[in-house]
């Protein structure tokens, strides 16, 4: 039997994770796969006789994410990596989140202007059938920028529907790509009706513009992933400093004679010698003592 630690790319949600640990216990050999979303890692164990890394990774992508043997491989590093990783992903998150709110205001003002307080600048420039095409071409124009920031939830989610693996991803990609679509149609049918001056189908279609829900889908869903994604940091954080408090090394008693050893390689049976003013390095059972 053997052990081994992977990093995931692409999860997201719980039922990303579910969806990698399920396409894993697939596979012939798999003994044990433990997910975990919050470290974006699976360890695996499983029969090495019939079962290889390799082929690990190979089902992980099948599902439609990325997986690689994690860098951990020295037992000796307790502290959970990539800490900088994370921070700049944050910073990434919010500079993103920032910018669609810049261009979110003046999208839902332009969309509800009706319904504000409207200087008569405003009015001349987008008020009317007379001037619906500008009304809904500017909005589709304030739509690009968030759109194009918020682009990885159009890639995740439209490639896990391929899969056949969807995700939250999936549904957001699905729900702001529906608005977009109608409003493009309906600029296509206020321009139709300016041009055989239909003026009911141009106030019919300049009441339907969804470009707005659509920014707001992406901008309130980022809110939503730069929240969880700060949360997640500060737990790694917690976590790591409480991995830390454990000593590097112990001390064994094996073939009657102390040994000390890294913690890591303590195994179950072990007989732990804990001196006075150290730390107890792992759960165990006291055999003798006070």
């Amino acid at each position: 039997m053997k052990k081994e630690k992977f990093d995931i790319q692409g999860m997201t949600c719980s039922s990303c994770s579910s969806h990698v640990e399920k396409a894993v216990c697939k596979l012939d050999g798999a003994k044990k796969v433990n997910v975990n979303l919050l470290s974006n890692s699976m360890v695996v164990e499983y029969d090495d006789k019939i079962l290889n890394n390799d082929l690990i990774t190979k089902a992980v992508i099948d599902a439609g994410y990325g997986a690689k043997v994690s860098s951990e491989g020295n037992k000796n590093q307790r502290s959970m990596p990539q800490t900088d990783k994370q921070n700049e992903k944050i910073k990434s998150m919010k500079k993103r989140l920032i910018c669609s709110i810049i261009f979110l205001i003046p999208l839902m003002y332009i969309a509800m202007h009706h319904m504000l307080p409207m200087p008569q600048v405003i009015e001349d420039i987008f008020h009317g059938a007379e001037n619906a095409l500008i009304f809904g071409f500017t909005q589709l124009l304030l739509l690009l920028p968030i759109i194009y920031l918020n682009r990885n939830f159009f890639i995740i989610g439209f490639k896990r529907l391929v899969k056949g693996t969807p995700n939250m991803d999936s549904l957001v990609a699905i729900g702001s790509l529906a608005a977009i679509i109608y409003g493009i149609y309906a600029i296509y049918m206020i321009g139709h009706g300016l041009g055989h001056n239909n003026l009911a189908v141009v106030q019919k279609y300049s009441n339907d513009l969804y470009f707005e829900s659509a920014g707001m889908i992406l901008t309130l869903v980022t809110i939503g992933k730069y929240l969880e994604t700060k949360s997640k940091g500060k737990t790694k954080d917690a976590i790591s400093k409480l991995i830390n408090l454990a000593p590097k090394t112990s001390i064994v008693i094996r073939n009657n004679v102390e040994t000390e050893i890294n913690t890591d390689e303590i195994v179950q049976g072990d007989i732990i010698v804990i001196k006075p003013g150290t730390s107890i390095p792992v759960d165990g059972i006291i055999r003798e003592g006070k």
